[in-house]
């Protein structure tokens, strides 16, 4: 978990009621619907959920990044004061890259392939701080030597002569050495081996810390959040299902979804169970209307149909789940719904 000494009860960003609309000439529908999100100074926010549930337009409409097709339809987005939704593309320049950074899942996308990975961290810093080269220059060493790279090798190398965790570092400097008030990590660690993730993982979290900026970090590997988050967000079809301080949601989660997430997570201890168990039905599908869990949960009820309101399961922990306002049971080893595969 993020053990924080001191609390900032700052808000950095809140988002309320967003949807996202995809439209163009073949469709029109709703991406992402309802979105609310809050970040203090100093916390981390797990964003966890399948492939195609929302997660990365999320990210995107937060750094105004949304493919031409897709728009925020409604909503706001406040981030230190200003409405970013307001904001032309100019104002948001000035903010993205600056005071909100963001680290891709894919670290090659972070950087020009033909220019050295030095001189790009000094035209970013150049491009938003009036400072001399050569105070630049000595910048970018720092932080990269803070993200235990050797500094002069890698200011110095093309991206392609790095390995992928070395780039990814050099990504983490980048976000990093601006002193952001919000630091987004889009699935940092996807395209890295377990061991270069965790390295990154913690990297991230021990230099939040000392900055004492706020982390919007985004997975669908629930063990990254749930061992470094300070609060937790599920969502699934577009829709957040269960929010909550991370530690409530691991040891006692309340949307049927959210336990069947984390029935599926892997276990180091003990010994390999003769059953996996999985979420049955096709990854991803979502019911129009209602809970779109709803095609995919062993507990559907005809109250499924309308998606419920948020009730509050404990302090600040929330889930919308009419079975879960019934009270029925959703023990993982009961599921009639999980699909059991056979070890070969």
């Amino acid at each position: 978990m993020n053990a924080k000494n001191a609390k900032n009860d700052k808000t950095v960003l809140t988002v309320s009621n967003v949807s996202i609309t995809l439209a163009n000439k073949h469709e029109s529908r709703i991406l992402v619907k309802n979105l609310n999100l809050k970040i203090k100074a100093g916390e981390m926010i797990g964003l966890a959920g399948e492939s195609g549930s929302g997660k990365s337009m999320t990210a995107a409409a937060i750094l105004g990044l949304l493919p031409p097709s897709a728009r925020i339809s409604k909503g706001s987005i406040l981030f230190s004061g200003n409405e970013l939704t307001a904001m032309k593309e100019k104002e948001m320049q000035k903010i993205r890259g600056k005071d909100v950074t963001y680290i891709f899942q894919n670290y090659q996308g972070s950087f020009t392939p033909f220019l050295k990975i030095g001189r790009q961290l000094v035209e970013a810093i150049k491009s938003h701080r009036q400072v001399r080269k050569s105070n630049a220059e000595q910048e970018v060493l720092y932080w990269l030597e803070r993200v235990r790279l050797p500094a002069e090798r890698t200011f110095n190398s093309y991206p392609h002569q790095l390995s992928g965790g070395q780039l990814q570092r050099a990504a983490l400097a980048a976000s990093l050495m601006m002193k952001p008030s919000l630091i987004i990590a889009d699935e940092p660690t996807t395209a890295l081996d377990v061991l270069t993730g965790e390295s990154i993982l913690q990297l991230l979290a021990d230099l939040q810390r000392e900055i004492d900026c706020a982390v919007l970090l985004i997975s669908h590997n629930l063990n990254h959040l749930l061992k470094r988050t300070d609060k937790m967000m599920i969502m699934y079809g577009g829709r957040i299902v269960e929010h909550g301080p991370t530690e409530m949601i691991a040891t006692d989660p309340a949307h049927p979804y959210t336990k069947l997430l984390l029935s599926t997570q892997p276990k180091l201890e003990g010994s390999v169970p003769r059953r996996l168990p999985s979420i049955d039905g096709e990854p991803g599908l979502s019911a129009e209307t209602g809970c779109p869990f709803a095609l995919r949960c062993p507990l559907v009820i005809p109250e499924c149909r309308t998606f419920p309101a948020f009730q509050e399961k404990n302090v600040h922990h929330w889930s919308a789940c009419h079975a879960d306002m019934r009270g029925e049971k959703t023990d993982a080893d009961s599921q009639p719904n999980l699909k059991v595969l056979q070890r070969s």
